[in-house]
Formats: C-alpha cells, sequence, structure tokens
C-alpha cells in the first residue's frame, strides 16, 4: 500500500513538472508574439506594471531605507575601525544591490502580486471566463498571462533598481542624525567598489525573479478546477513555489557571479 501510495505521488509529480515545463514554454512563446499582435491584453500589462510596480513603492522605500539605515548605523564604525573604508562600501554595495536588495523585492512582489495573480485567474476558472475566452478564440495565456508576465518582470527590475539607489542614498541621509560621513566620501566610496558585475547580477536576479513569480503563480491560478474553495490553496501554493524557487535561484546566481564578483 505504501509503495502504491508512494508510486502515485512520483507520477503527480511527474506529471506536475510536465505540465509547468509545458505551460512555461507557451507563455515564452506568446510572449515573443505579444509586441508584434498589438492585442487590447497591452492594457493589462500597463495596469499589471501600475499594480505590481508603482503601488508597491512605499513598502519598497521602507524596506530599502530600514535596511540601509540599519547597516550604515551598525557596520560604519566596526568594518571601518577593523577591516578599512572600502570593506564597509563593498559590504553597503553587495548586501543592498547584489543580494538583499533583489531578494528582498521579489519576496515583496510575491506577497503582493503573486498572490492577487493567482487569486484573480483562478476565480476566472471557477465563473467559467476562461471557458468564454477559449470559445470566441482567445487564447487566455496570450491575453491573461503574457501581459502579467511581462508587467511583474518589468515592474521588478524597476523596483530593484530603486531599492538600491534609495537604501544607499535615502538611508545616507537618515543615519547623519547617528553617524557623520561626509557625502562625497560616501559617494566616492560607493563609486570606487561598485562594478559592472554588480550591477548585471542584481539586473539578472530581478529578471529571473520576475520570470519566476509570475509563471508560478499563473499556472497555480489555472490549476484550479471548479470550485472555490480550492483558491486559497493554489495562491498558498503559488507563494510557497514561489519562494522557494527564487531562493534556489538567487543560490545558482550567487555561485556563478561569486568568482566574478570576488575579483
Amino acid at each position: 500500500m505504501f509503495l502504491d501510495w508512494l508510486g502515485s505521488r512520483f507520477r503527480k509529480k511527474g506529471r506536475d513538472i510536465f505540465y509547468a515545463l509545458g505551460f512555461t514554454y507557451q507563455v515564452f512563446k506568446e510572449t515573443a508574439l505579444f509586441v508584434k499582435r498589438r492585442q487590447v491584453a497591452f492594457r493589462v500589462l500597463i495596469m499589471q506594471i501600475f499594480f505590481t510596480g508603482f503601488e508597491a513603492i512605499t513598502i519598497v522605500s521602507l524596506l530599502a531605507l530600514a535596511l540601509g539605515t540599519i547597516i550604515i548605523i551598525q557596520g560604519y564604525s566596526s568594518l571601518t575601525n577593523l577591516l578599512g573604508q572600502k570593506f564597509f562600501y563593498l559590504m553597503l554595495i553587495r548586501l543592498i544591490t547584489v543580494e538583499l536588495g533583489p531578494v528582498l523585492t521579489a519576496f515583496i512582489i510575491i506577497a503582493r502580486s503573486g498572490t492577487a495573480i493567482a487569486t484573480e485567474i483562478g476565480h476566472m476558472v471557477v465563473s467559467h471566463e476562461i471557458e468564454a475566452y477559449i470559445s470566441v478564440g482567445i487564447n487566455p495565456i496570450s491575453y491573461l498571462v503574457v501581459p502579467r508576465f511581462l508587467g511583474v518582470s518589468i515592474s521588478l527590475i524597476i523596483l530593484t533598481l530603486y531599492f538600491s539607489f534609495f537604501g544607499l542614498f535615502a538611508s545616507f541621509a537618515s543615519t547623519q542624525f547617528f553617524v557623520t560621513i561626509p557625502f562625497t566620501e560616501y559617494f566616492q566610496g560607493l563609486l570606487s567598489v561598485l562594478s559592472l558585475q554588480a550591477i548585471i547580477s542584481s539586473l539578472l536576479k530581478s529578471v529571473i525573479f520576475g520570470f519566476i513569480i509570475s509563471i508560478v503563480a499563473s499556472y497555480h491560478g489555472f490549476k484550479v478546477s471548479h470550485a472555490p474553495t480550492e483558491i486559497p490553496k493554489v495562491a498558498i501554493n503559488a507563494v510557497v513555489h514561489s519562494f522557494a524557487l527564487c531562493i534556489v535561484a538567487d543560490l545558482v546566481l550567487v555561485l556563478l557571479f561569486s568568482p566574478i564578483l570576488s575579483v
């Protein structure tokens, strides 16, 4: 009995992975045709960027300000005395721009947009809107998923850049009440350790995280069959799987970029 149950679980997981890969392929395929077709879904793309990007600026600003302030207050005196100023600025760039900036921004988007996308598409499945789209010849992936895929990815890139800028400079202003650092010294210190590889690493992470969040949330939204009670479950699964895949992707990218960034 146990072996039968275990075998059925493995088969179900295998089918889920196969369907997920096929779904991802269809998303990328329809994305390549999106601009060429000039669809009505362009409005959905704009609304997705507004919801994911613009409406998340407040929480992203607060988190970036808090993180930058904590690092400067806690690390400036101790790190500069022990290891020198260059190491302090290097840690600022590594933590805010390369590591925590993209990851924390992705977590915010997962909590806001990931759950919203999975829930919205799940409600469309339950209310038979997806069937209505198909009946009139509209591809649900092209009309519903691709705009959200592009919107989340674009918004995550912009928010990651904003997180880095706000975390590095707005936090500097807030810490002047506690730690006195001349602005020219601070600015030159950041520029001396900021590298093109660090910027590329940050942007690459934000792009990949955007892909993961939008595809996983949409995929789980379509997994709703008929009952509205399934919607909270698929929303939770979308959040959990997005978190897990973003962490794995971040680990892989850290392993790939660490030799480059250490040069």
